[in-house]
């Protein structure tokens, strides 16, 4: 399986500006620039769309290990916050945290933490990622 999703970038870092897509076109020339990623810009920016990434798959992860220990969810909402800071090698993504609420009609809590900790460190973004995941996990 592979996915794909190109960038075009038109002039210098701070002044330039850039568009996004998707092959399924649900991004479709999406406008990201400097001010997108270091400021409060109007678009999008790679670290946002790594977190939406993050977020899917991680649901989806913890879905499918909740299914495995005998549980489903009636919902799973998950924020991955990405963090980047400025290290000496340059802006670096220096971690997510993952807040997760699930509502798990009758849920065993010490499974469901089980089950998302597996999600954690098992779904292929989490994998990707070369960086310290926390998480928050609650039930609902």
């Amino acid at each position: 399986m592979q996915r794909k999703a190109s960038a075009q970038w038109q002039g210098d870092l701070k002044a330039g500006k850039g568009s996004i897509s998707t092959e399924s076109a649900v991004l479709s020339k999406t406008q990201y620039s400097f001010s997108t990623r270091f400021e409060n810009g109007v678009g999008t920016n790679p670290e946002e769309l790594i977190a939406a990434a993050h977020a899917g798959c991680f649901s989806m992860a913890l879905s499918g290990q909740l299914g495995g220990a005998g549980m489903t969810a009636e919902s799973i909402d998950t924020t991955a916050t990405v963090t980047m800071e400025k290290l000496d090698a340059g802006w670096t993504v220096t971690k997510v945290h993952l807040d997760v609420r699930a509502k798990i009609p009758g849920a065993d809590a010490s499974a469901f933490e089980a089950a998302a900790n597996r999600a954690k460190t098992g779904c292929p973004i989490s994998r990707l990622l070369n960086t310290t995941i926390t998480m928050e996990a609650k039930l609902n």
